[in-house]
């Protein structure tokens, strides 16, 4: 409803037409009444045929206007609110916590949002085509009816109440075989699409056939519930089937009867004749469109489950962005725990001044990328506050304060666009010249135009078509130009190979220049040349100081330096050997 109150004025002309061609629909009926008491006069010349006749073609004709204008007005009121809902559904999906994302195959949630926009489209097409001409015509007939004999106007009208509520009360019954089915539908999508996204995994272990059995009791279970949703709309077939040909036979041995009393006309008989016909018909489409539309109802309330759920992180918008400063950051007294009990921080403090370069180092599950990841607000903690240039987090708009932070991962998300497109995503508004710029202080020019295409090279879905350190230094770029105070590197040279990495160590020099900076380093010589390095374990800060000071003093950061020194020169001697 929201969303018919938003076009109104076009729904509002849409269903003006449709109820206006299914008047029509019934008054040509009644044109027909009146040609045939006409031609049933005994004087057949003095008999006026010809303004019945005019009015019967008139009214065909207006009727079919009406239907076209409703096939034109639908087009495009209903396409543009399957639109609407499509866009609204992707702007509540992005605001989840990344943590949803983690739990709902990206796939299944993509196919969640184009059902949903299109059960939605089927219910307002049914209602539009399906729905209000029967009603319509069923009023329009009981009027008409009521002119040749009440009685059997009343007995229309009951008998066509009946129906309907057998109808809905039999589809509402149907809801959880239809929602059964939506869900194992929308599962089906997911594992389907998990699979062929690992394609290179399925092949590297000869899975083909695994995969295929397995897809086979995923996609058995999808038919065995598509079946039962199935046959219950045959039994709903059937019911209608049933109650129509008890009310047909009725109607018209009742007219036979009268006619043969000389209580009506032929012309008469004809219109009983028709518009029972024509109810027959219309209460079919109409009942199925009612089931039909519990069915489209159960794919919404699957999809609704999933993707509307209430934000896990509330936003106060645009309303209250985030205000310059030079790039400091604090913790004060943070704890987070994840969902599933594990505590990663209890009161947890850290300062970073503006324009300091602080590495993170660490064990595995030391709290390194829980701390990156509530700096840019992808989860909120339970305890304390986090604070840039002063300023909460959770107080400003989540839009504005990712704005002020440029993040190079370890694994870098390209989007299946060309080079061009993919730098500029960090500067929408960003010229091509000031592109080019970003590439080449991110040491990628030269790379890039020795591609066929140049800047204008569709690099693939997430960028398979390029290396990883191309991937890498692409990432770069787009941190270049989005140009931020703060920048983020989590572990953005180790899956490289050391010519890649020196190639990226030239570009990372020049981007964390001038900027407050937190690094996430797996190689610790990323950092070495860094103001400060920040030692983390159990959530706990167990080393803070300068490299230097710390390989000095001998603790958890000289003993990793060691580690990782020695088995650089093993490779070395290694690679002599050979």
């Amino acid at each position: 409803m929201r969303y018919i109150r938003a076009r109104r004025w076009q729904f509002g002309a849409l269903f003006s037409v449709i109820v206006a061609g299914a008047a029509c629909a019934v008054l040509v009926q009644y044109g027909m009444k009146l040609l045939v008491d006409a031609m049933a006069s005994p004087d057949r010349m003095a008999a006026d045929v010809w303004t019945p006749l005019m009015l019967f073609l008139g009214l065909i004709a207006i009727e079919n206007v009406m239907w076209r204008s409703g096939g034109w007005l639908g087009a495009r009121t209903i396409v543009a609110t399957g639109v609407d809902m499509r866009l609204d559904l992707f702007q509540h999906l992005t605001g989840h916590p990344m943590r949803y994302f983690s739990q709902h195959f990206a796939g299944s949630l993509g196919s969640r949002i184009t059902a949903t926009a299109n059960a939605a489209g089927m219910i307002l097409r049914s209602l539009t085509w399906s729905i209000v001409p029967p009603c319509t015509e069923i009023i329009g007939a009981v009027i008409v009816l009521m002119t040749i004999d009440w009685r059997m106007a009343v007995a229309l009208a009951c008998f066509v109440v009946i129906v309907a509520l057998a109808i809905v009360w039999f589809g509402v019954r149907g809801r959880e075989v239809h929602h059964t089915f939506a869900h194992q539908a929308s599962h089906a999508g997911g594992q389907l699409v998990d699979v062929v996204s690992n394609v290179w995994t399925v092949k590297a272990f000869s899975a083909r056939q695994r995969e295929r059995d397995r897809l086979a009791g995923e996609l058995g279970m999808e038919a065995a519930s598509e079946t039962r949703s199935w046959m219950y709309l045959e039994k709903a077939r059937l019911l209608h089937d049933a109650c129509l040909w008890i009310m047909a036979g009725s109607m018209l041995l009742w007219a036979i009867m009268l006619w043969r009393s000389a209580t009506i006309s032929p012309g008469d008989v004809v219109i009983i004749s028709a518009l029972t016909f024509r109810i027959l018909h219309g209460s079919r489409d109409l009942a199925l469109a009612l089931v039909n539309t519990s069915q489209h109802m159960g794919v919404i309330t699957d999809s609704l489950r999933v993707i509307a759920q209430p934000h896990g992180l509330d936003d106060v918008g645009d309303e209250r962005p985030l205000l310059p400063g030079g790039g400091e950051i604090e913790f004060r007294d943070v704890s987070f725990t994840y969902p599933d009990g594990r505590q990663v921080f209890d009161r947890f403090n850290l300062k970073i001044e503006p324009g300091q370069k602080v590495g993170l180092v660490g064990p595995s599950g030391s709290g390194k990328s829980t701390l990156i990841s509530l700096i840019q607000r992808l989860d909120d903690a339970q305890g304390g506050g986090i604070y840039i240039d002063g300023q909460k987090v959770t107080d400003v708009g989540q839009d504005s304060l990712r704005s002020r932070i440029a993040v190079v991962p370890q694994e870098i998300a390209l989007f299946h666009r060309s080079i061009m497109e993919n730098i500029r995503y960090g500067k929408p508004d960003a010229t091509d010249e000031e592109v080019i710029a970003a590439a080449r202080h991110a040491w990628c020019d030269g790379f890039i135009q020795e591609l066929p295409d140049g800047y204008n090279t569709m690099v693939g879905e997430r960028g398979v078509l390029l290396s990883g350190g191309q991937r890498q230094r692409l990432g770069i770029a787009r941190a270049f130009l989005k140009n931020a105070p703060i920048l983020i590197l989590d572990e953005a040279t180790s899956a490289l190979d050391t010519q890649s990495e020196q190639e990226i160590q030239l570009a990372l020099e020049e981007l964390v220049r001038g900027r407050t900076v937190l690094a996430v380093a797996h190689r610790l010589s990323t950092v070495a040349n860094f103001d400060r390095i920040v030692v983390l374990s159990e959530g706990r800060i167990v080393e803070d100081g300068p490299p230097a000071v710390l390989r000095r003093r001998g603790g958890v950061f000289d003993g990793m330096w060691r580690l990782q020194a020695d088995s650089l020169v093993e490779a070395m001697r290694l690679d002599a050997a050979e």
